[in-house]
């Protein structure tokens, strides 16, 4: 039996039903397309001029190996899911953002206006789905600016220099030029992988300042593209750097020896959170953090002893959180 041959056999259900195999099938021949509906070439020209008419940009190539396809446009073509592909979809937008079914939310209004436009049974599941979820946001899980990201990525993109404003996690703030490289996105936080420039300000002359970095794009404002082209590395890995980076280039220095092997610390600890080295029977730690506080209450979970011999932002972070275990544990 043909796709077609189950459902109404109007033009317009026609119509539709062969914008649904377009979607799913790009480039599919006059021919294939006649077969799955049950009807001639002739016919599928018909339904293709139809969809013409409803503002939908179908394309069409001629040869033995043409075919049609939905081509881009200004208007969206209508969107055909399925039960579990809409309820699929929904979920996904839950689990990533949590204002999903906030209607002031660009998320939650865009996944809306898709829910609109399914058949109302499919609908009524997948409304049911998103109004009644309550998704428990991720740890230190943080969205962008919208605006800032797009103009991120775009520089990205397009291989040109970024200036930008960026505040760090203890409140200081200082603008730089950075040349962008990459995007990742790691625990729901975004991050952006580029390299750094000489800072006017700070008197920097030749490329004495420049190094790769990872800065949070949620922490950037006042971002410009500038007309300089960047030079890529062909051999970059964005992950693997993001990783490796993500401990370097903060405010205060980190530097620990600990009393087991690397790794044991490895395992204790989450990556990026600084370059490990065996030292002697034990290991060294090095890193440098804008939150020393957060680093000290890390290191408290590892299964060694430690010693901490430097920086003294972080020695101070590790004896005040030793204090108040002891208050907290009494006499």
């Amino acid at each position: 039996m043909s796709v077609g041959a189950a459902l109404d056999t109007s033009p317009t259900s026609r119509a539709l039903l062969a914008l649904e195999l377009l979607q799913s099938s790009p480039g599919i021949s006059a021919q294939r397309l006649a077969d799955r509906l049950g009807v001639t070439e002739r016919a599928v020209r018909r339904y293709i001029g139809i969809l013409r008419e409803a503002g939908i940009p179908v394309e069409s190539e001629r040869g033995p190996y043409g075919g049609y396809r939905v081509g881009r446009g200004v208007r969206l073509p209508p969107l055909v899911f399925s039960s579990q592909e809409a309820l699929g979809l929904v979920m996904a937008v839950l689990d990533g953002q949590h204002a999903a079914a906030d209607a002031d939310d660009p998320v939650g209004s865009a996944l809306a206006k898709i829910t609109r436009a399914l058949p109302e049974a499919v609908a009524a599941q997948a409304e049911l789905v998103r109004q009644a979820a309550a998704a428990a946001p991720r740890d230190h899980a943080v969205r962008p600016d919208l605006t800032t990201t797009a103009d991120v990525v775009r520089a990205c993109t397009e291989h040109r220099r970024l200036r930008l404003t960026y505040r760090s996690e203890a409140g200081r703030e200082w603008t730089l030029e950075v040349e962008p490289w990459a995007v990742v996105v790691r625990y729901a936080r975004w991050y952006l992988l580029c390299r750094t420039l000489p800072r006017p300000d700070r008197g920097d002359r030749g490329k004495g300042d420049a190094a790769v970095r990872a800065y949070r794009v949620d922490r950037m404002r006042d971002v410009v593209r500038l007309p300089q082209p960047v030079l890529v590395p062909d051999d970059l890995d964005p992950v693997a750097l993001l990783e490796e980076h993500l401990a370097q280039g903060w405010e205060y220095d980190v530097r620990v020896r600990v009393a087991a092997a690397p790794d044991r610390v490895e395992s204790c600890l989450p990556r990026g959170f600084g370059r490990i080295t065996a030292d002697g029977d034990g290991t060294l730690l090095v890193a440098s953090t804008s939150n020393p506080h957060w680093y000290a209450q890390m290191l408290a979970g590892l299964e060694a002893s430690y010693e901490v011999l430097g920086g003294p932002e972080l020695q101070g972070a590790v004896r005040a959180l030793g204090e108040r275990a002891l208050a907290a544990a009494g006499s």
